[in-house]
């Protein structure tokens, strides 16, 4: 499920909200978003939770309102906010601007900031902040792919962000506003617009789901394969099905060589979604991460296999 994510809801919130709207049994978001952010929430239902992580590394895209010469305790508006800036406003030029945000393009350094959920010792590093605690945090890498300007009105600076997971915005926010020289900057405004392949244009707010029927709003629930788009897909015979879903290992199913540890989309003839095999040194294929075998119907040569084995 696609989510379009309210400005003051807590990622939590919304993967309970949507649990209970679709009578999940589970459900698990695949990356947070603070409460102030708004955007694409990618939400997985069932047994889809078991492809979950793989959205966790992708790339995420960014919609950024910045104000320059300022600097809040929590990088955005919900902490105390101070001055910076020494004397008048000067509003930067785009060309002074493009100049600077092009240093940040590519690998960059980042300290991840308090307010954050990164733990320390078990417990979130924003509980420290909370407490009036300062931990010492190791720098990180990131990728900055695309930094696009898209207006500057007096000291509001309004960014498309395109960047690697882990890059708190927060962060380069105040970066930025550094580097531009106005003592640095907070976040006014953030909106997640895609990750991976998935588009905000896709998804969906909770009120507009809420007001459809139970029809209806199935209609935009994604198949879970939809997060596995980018392996190759592999058609098992009836008997290859059998034996990957009692955990054996099976062969000469590829119709090309592959690397060692590769992962595949494995489907039954019937085209339907197994789960994620891998590929060994001899070309056999193992099972990964499969489906729970109630949601697989089996075919009725696999059906007479399944019960001669059980006879």
């Amino acid at each position: 499920m696609l989510l379009d994510k309210a400005l003051g809801a807590s990622s939590n919130k919304a993967v309970q909200s949507i649990k209970r709207l679709f009578s999940a049994a589970k459900c698990g978001h695949t990356g947070t978003l603070d409460p102030m952010a708004t955007g694409l929430l990618p939400l997985c239902l069932g047994e889809a939770t078991k492809f979950s992580a793989l959205l966790l590394g992708a790339d995420k895209t960014y919609q950024a309102t910045l104000i320059l010469g300022y600097l809040s305790t929590t990088g955005d508006t919900e902490g105390e906010i101070s001055k910076v800036i020494d004397g008048d406003y000067c509003p930067p030029t785009q060309q002074y601007c493009d100049q600077i945000l092009s240093q940040f393009i590519g690998t960059i350094t980042q300290i991840p900031p308090m307010y954050s959920a990164l733990k320390y010792q078990g417990r979130p590093l924003y509980a420290y902040a909370r407490d009036g605690k300062t931990i010492e945090r190791k720098a990180r890498q990131v990728q900055i792919y695309q930094l696009h300007m898209e207006s500057l009105q007096e000291n509001e600076l309004r960014l498309t962000i395109h960047c690697s997971t882990g890059t708190y915005i927060r962060t380069l926010a105040e970066d930025i506003g550094k580097a531009l020289g106005y003592g640095g900057a907070y976040l006014t405004q953030l909106r997640r617009t895609r990750i991976d392949c998935f588009d905000i244009a896709q998804a969906q707010t909770f009120t507009a789901l809420e007001n459809l029927n139970a029809v209806s709003r199935d209609r935009y629930l994604l198949p879970m394969d939809c997060l596995l788009q980018k392996f190759q897909a592999i058609v098992l015979d009836d008997a290859a099905v059998l034996h990957i879903t009692q955990g054996r290992v099976v062969s000469g199913q590829l119709k090309n060589t592959l690397l060692k540890d590769t992962s595949v989309r494995l489907y039954n003839s019937q085209q339907q979604f197994l789960g994620l095999g891998m590929v060994t040194h001899d070309q056999k294929i193992i099972a990964k991460r499969l489906l729970a075998t109630h949601n697989v119907k089996l075919s009725s040569s696999e059906h007479k296999v399944h019960c001669a084995n059980h006879t």
